[in-house]
């Protein structure tokens, strides 16, 4: 499958109401920084809480580099959601400048 991706300049800057911003990482990866707004939904988690999120809102699925986002990412769309994953992660959007709620 190939996988939806946009790179950080296309991303929104926080979580907003047209989008949602799923962090798929670690506790202490999150506590390390994270987008404003993002939902954290660790990885493994996340097939017993998927009905936290609408199918319907764009959903960005955000990691450390995008793999972990990525499997996310994937297994979302095969779940009928609009997802799509940040290409590079949490490492590009950080190279970027983009703020960062710690």
């Amino acid at each position: 499958m190939n996988v939806p991706s946009i790179g950080v300049d296309e991303a929104p800057i926080r979580a907003t109401d047209e989008w949602v911003v799923l962090d798929v990482r670690e506790p202490h990866e999150w506590a390390a920084g994270h987008i404003d707004g993002a939902l954290h939904i660790p990885l493994g988690d996340l097939p017993g809480r998927v009905d936290e999120l609408d199918p319907q809102t764009r959903t960005l699925v955000v990691c450390h580099v995008g793999g972990r986002s990525a499997r996310a990412t994937a297994w979302l769309v095969q779940q009928g959601h609009d997802a799509v994953n940040l290409h590079g992660g949490m490492d590009a959007w950080e190279d970027a400048q983009r703020p960062i709620v710690r």
